[in-house]
């Protein structure tokens, strides 16, 4: 009898613990944070950034072999409350990534010929539309989608050097569509928010080389950025 009158008090002990944990409201954090029409916060991130290649008709089964880093992201955010569920973000940023690209042509022979390693330094600028879930308790997940431009102050647009000389030459300037997901996290004293973001480039970002026969450009029909953002966003 004594092991189960311990038994049904355990019992009981776990379902009152259970109730309290996930049906009994907690106590919240920061309960009027979002109600201010603008916020502001920063970003720190990591991204990974690759490239799409679309190749010329003549050479479809062209390869060039993207081997992608990974990369860090420093920024300001920028809220506007629009009601509960939507809020219009601008996320400024700097984003800084590396990209190493190796050439399959047979007629390469030495590696100043077939790899490139490009670095870049982008000045990206998201706008965003953030659709929330209701706050529950103190976390609320939302997915967030939008355009963004970007600037590559490491683009070499307008060297005159290309290929040939061993330098790979990119448009200065790309839009890019984006879309991704994340939670706010409400902490004692300030709002925690991880989220991941795919980006997408809308355009064609390749430099042509001067020589149109060239055996690094010449197969080469479009090339357009794709990457994914980690970022944690305090506030």
């Amino acid at each position: 009898m004594k092991r189960i009158f311990i038994v049904i008090a355990v019992l009981i002990c776990s379902q009152n613990v259970s109730a309290q944990l996930f049906s009994k409201e907690k106590v919240q954090n920061l309960q009027n944070f979002d109600k201010p029409r603008f916020s502001w916060g920063y970003i720190l991130g990591l991204n990974s950034y690759d490239f799409n290649f679309d190749y010329t008709s003549e050479f479809e089964d062209a390869d060039i072999v993207v081997d992608n880093t990974i990369g860090f992201s420093v920024g300001l955010l920028g809220n506007m409350r629009i009601n509960d569920y939507l809020d219009l973000r601008l996320e400024p940023m700097v984003t800084f990534t590396s990209r190493n690209l190796t050439f399959s042509n047979p007629l390469f022979t030495s590696q100043f010929e077939s790899f490139r390693e490009v670095k870049s330094t982008y000045v990206h600028v998201p706008l965003l539309l953030k659709v929330s879930t209701k706050r529950l308790n103190n976390f609320k997940p939302f997915i967030v989608g939008g355009v963004s431009t970007s600037i590559n102050l490491s683009s070499n647009e307008d060297n005159p050097d290309d290929n040939s000389s061993g330098e790979f030459r990119m448009k200065t300037n790309t839009n890019y569509f984006e879309l991704g997901f994340g939670i706010d996290f409400y902490l004692y004293y300030f709002k925690f928010t991880p989220s991941i973001r795919g980006i997408f480039a809308m355009s064609d970002e390749l430099v042509q080389d001067n020589d149109p026969d060239s055996p690094w450009t010449s197969t080469i029909d479009k090339m357009s950025t794709r990457g994914i953002f980690i970022n944690f966003t305090f506030q």
